[in-house]
């Protein structure tokens, strides 16, 4: 692989072999619920505990996308995946039966694109066989991260909704269809940014480095990409891309640019304030509805920007502020 700048450029494409997302309850009832490969109406998915739940719904697309893939468990040398649960155990409970070497990695919402990300770099490397991967549940979210869900509390419009989902993504140095291109390790950006109601605040900045620094990097513009997909900004969050990347790097993203937190849910219909979040925003959105838009030749050239704020409940008690990345992989059909 080659450096420019901060993007990676792969010295042979990384192909997306398997892929699948499956959602809960709240999202079979959005706009994108064909395009899930499993909708689960139990928010508990069988389990005695949310955050189980949330590892049943991993499992279960990791699965899921082993399977389309053709290969068996026993080909696959690394499984990497991450959530927003302490000590990601979203993951570590979903992955310890299937005997794969794994690696967790947290990038908050991000992690797709992180996962994504460091496992072509993997197979760029040598690796045969990697599993991309990551989750999150509304219920285990708002009991980490803000109240307990008795205590009812008045969400402000610039909240989002976790996205109760999973995706997965097997990703291997020979195949067809989708491939991997390119891709980005972001930088973490700070603007100071303290109220945890507001993920989209925070986050945007992040989203509008990376995207511009790949732009630089590549020496492109966003009309040379069938879409510009950020992981989970949400209304605000990307009415506030949009105006950062005008206005300080001189970059209009126009209709070129779409949000995952805003495509999984109907805005009007579904109460959701700003829209999704969560890893499994765009981790969901990405392994079903946009995947399977590039397999029917609908969209050709995508770069997804996954991004995450870098907070916990510590962090969020000390009053500190929201430290946030973005992580780009371009996919081409």
């Amino acid at each position: 692989m080659k450096i420019k700048g901060k993007t990676i450029l792969l010295d042979k494409p990384v192909y997306v072999t398997g892929h699948a997302g499956v959602a809960g309850k709240k999202e079979g009832e959005g706009p994108l619920a064909q395009d899930f490969d499993a909708i689960f109406d139990d928010t508990t998915v069988g389990q005695q505990s949310y955050e189980l739940a949330e590892s049943a719904l991993l499992k279960d697309a990791i699965i899921r996308a082993v399977s389309k893939s053709g290969v068996s468990f026993s080909d696959v040398n690394f499984v990497l995946s991450g959530d927003l649960l302490d000590q990601c155990m979203g993951s570590a409970f979903a992955l310890k039966d299937l005997n794969i070497s794994s690696i967790g990695l947290f990038g908050a919402c991000s992690t797709m694109a992180l996962s994504l990300a460091n496992g072509a770099m993997l197979v760029d490397c040598g690796a045969e066989c990697v599993v991309a991967a990551t989750s999150s549940h509304f219920c285990s979210s708002e009991r980490q991260f803000r109240f307990p869900l008795e205590y009812g509390g008045q969400r402000p419009p610039t909240a989002q909704w976790t996205v109760t989902g999973a995706g997965a993504s097997v990703l291997q140095g020979q195949g067809d269809g989708i491939k991997i291109k390119a891709l980005q390790i972001g930088t973490i950006t700070d603007l100071g940014i303290t109220d945890a109601n507001n993920m989209g605040a925070a986050m945007a900045p992040a989203a509008a480095r990376t995207i511009t620094d790949f732009l630089n990097d590549t020496d492109t513009k966003p009309s040379d990409y069938d879409l510009i997909l950020t992981g989970d900004l949400g209304f605000t969050g990307s009415k506030l891309l949009h105006e950062i990347t005008e206005l300080e790097y001189n970059v209009k993203l126009d209709k070129n640019h779409k949000d995952c937190g805003m495509l999984i849910y109907d805005l009007k219909k579904q109460d959701v304030n700003s829209g999704g979040s969560g890893c499994g925003c765009g981790g969901s959105v990405l392994c079903s509805h946009i995947m399977k838009q590039m397999e029917k030749g609908k969209l050709n050239k995508v770069l997804f920007v996954a991004t995450g704020a870098l907070m916990s409940p510590t962090s969020s008690k000390q009053g500190n502020s929201i430290p946030s990345i973005a992580h780009a992989v371009l996919l081409e059909a």
